[in-house]
């Protein structure tokens, strides 16, 4: 038998007194009704006062309610010993600076050298088995915060503060050309392109997408930007900036025109500024922690290789 999570433990207050468990589990504990399912069918995973209960049973003023989850391990991720940069740990999460070029989770083609591989190793150093399970995801090339739940509870508890838009999630971005608004919001909806559907269009038909951004600093050829995400589409913010006629620097998907011709004629078409991948970093993270309810946030600096190029447009302005 698989041994248990730390439990998470309800007291039952006098103004709950003859409340049915299944409200105290839903409307308290917030479980959703796919973890309840779960837990039904888990030895221990439901129980008052230390013994197991049908979830239709009434609950009384003091009784100690612990709903219990077994552990879980990602069986199909190879560990592997990467560097990997933590922010924050605690029993519930793990928060993490991803560094740019790594890919979050294995995939068709991309079964090692993730995220995920280097954090399954980290753990298994410790002696502790978790599934990897991501709350978000960054592209390959964007850098910066990433949370990882260590049970489904916690995945679950973050994900509806995401659809609630209660996730405060900001970003920095390197854009061409000067941008001559102060801040802005671009609402365009967003989908795949019909004719290549790896890429992200504004398109009237899309999904909602709301982007908010606030220049920080403009050089003579660029503009660094702070970026706050109301939506979390794929490609969102370096959609929306090609949308405003500034793609990000370096971004070899999402780029005008004039700027892929000057590319291809320039003697080092790899590189940007000295950056060989867009320049975007994901700054800051924070949400209401899913344990203490508390409102948290996690920094991460700007990575080197944006830093060099900041210094360069800085020199050519």
């Amino acid at each position: 038998m698989k041994p248990y999570y730390e439990p998470l433990v309800y007291h039952v207050s006098s103004e709950e007194e003859g409340f049915i468990l299944k409200t105290i589990l839903q409307n308290r504990m917030h479980l959703s009704r796919k973890l309840l399912s779960r837990l039904k069918l888990t030895e221990q995973g439901i129980t008052v006062n230390g013994e197991r209960q049908y979830i239709s049973v009434r609950v009384h003023e003091g009784d100690v309610i612990e709903v219990r989850m077994l552990q879980e391990e990602s069986e199909d991720i190879l560990p592997q010993d990467l560097p990997i940069s933590i922010l924050y740990e605690d029993e519930h999460l793990l928060v993490l600076n991803k560094a740019a070029g790594m890919i979050v989770h294995p995939t068709h083609g991309h079964y090692v050298n993730t995220l995920a591989n280097g954090v399954v190793y980290y753990w298994q150093q410790k002696g502790q088995s978790f599934r990897f399970r991501p709350i978000h995801r960054l592209d390959q090339e964007t850098s910066g915060t990433l949370a990882v739940a260590k049970n489904p509870f916690v995945h679950q508890q973050v994900s509806e503060q995401m659809q609630a838009h209660q996730v405060k999630k900001e970003y920095i971005a390197l854009v061409y050309g000067v941008m001559e608004e102060e801040e802005g919001t671009v609402n365009e909806p967003i989908d795949r392109d019909p004719e290549q559907p790896h890429i992200r269009i504004v398109t009237e038909t899309g999904y909602p997408a709301v982007t908010h951004y606030k220049v920080e600093r403009r050089f003579k050829e660029a503009t660094m930007v702070r970026l706050r995400l109301e939506t979390g589409r794929t490609h969102q913010i370096r959609v929306h900036m090609k949308h405003l006629g500034h793609p990000l620097l370096g971004d070899k998907m999402y780029k005008l025109s004039e700027v892929k011709e000057a590319e291809e004629a320039a003697s080092e078409p790899s590189q940007v500024y000295g950056l060989d991948r867009h320049a975007l970093h994901a700054c800051m993270l924070g949400f209401i922690h899913p344990s203490t309810k508390q409102w948290i946030e996690f920094h991460a600096p700007i990575p080197e290789d944006m830093e060099q190029c900041i210094r360069l447009l800085h020199d050519l302005t």
